[in-house]
């Protein structure tokens, strides 16, 4: 895949993939650090359909969601002949009630079953993270676990302070 970047002069950069089906998607980032998700016309790549602000957190936020594709569909794999088990992800919001404590803290695993395997922070991997590891704000709790303990997991992690 080509990523085709487009110097907007004033304005900062524009970063874009041509999909499959034949539109474009991208960002622009600005000079001010400022990024705008934006999707091209499809009869003219140089008009947009649509333009989506976003804040630092909720580009973070979206890479995570977005390189988590993989990862996720790696581990999907890897369970597919394991019944009874599932993979999730979960956000961890400002404002949950286990932002800036460690996982440890969380005692997910014994009052749930389940087990984060990764972390996906800022559009890095954390694989196999410690008990000592501090969950942040717009990280991706990557879990494994039966429905019943992910939903209990989902519960745990989105509780607010």
């Amino acid at each position: 895949m080509n990523i085709e970047e487009t110097p907007l002069p004033g304005i900062g950069v524009r970063r874009e993939l041509l999909l499959g089906n034949g539109r474009r998607v991208g960002v622009v980032t600005h000079r001010d650090g400022q990024a705008e998700l934006i999707v091209s016309r499809a009869d003219d790549p140089d008009a947009c359909a649509a333009s989506i602000p976003l804040s630092a957190e909720e580009s973070a936020a979206l890479g995570q969601l977005l390189g988590a594709t993989q990862l996720i569909s790696q581990l999907a794999a890897e369970q597919e002949n394991i019944a009874g088990v599932t993979t999730h992800q979960i956000l961890v919001r400002a404002g949950s009630r286990f932002a800036g404590r460690t996982l440890g803290e969380t005692h997910m695993r014994t009052r749930t079953g389940t087990s984060i395997v990764a972390l996906l922070r800022e559009g890095d991997v954390i694989g196999s993270p410690r008990p000592d590891q501090v969950l942040e704000a717009g990280d991706m709790a990557v879990i494994v676990g039966t429905d019943e303990g992910l939903a209990e997991a989902a519960v745990i992690l989105q509780a607010r302070t």
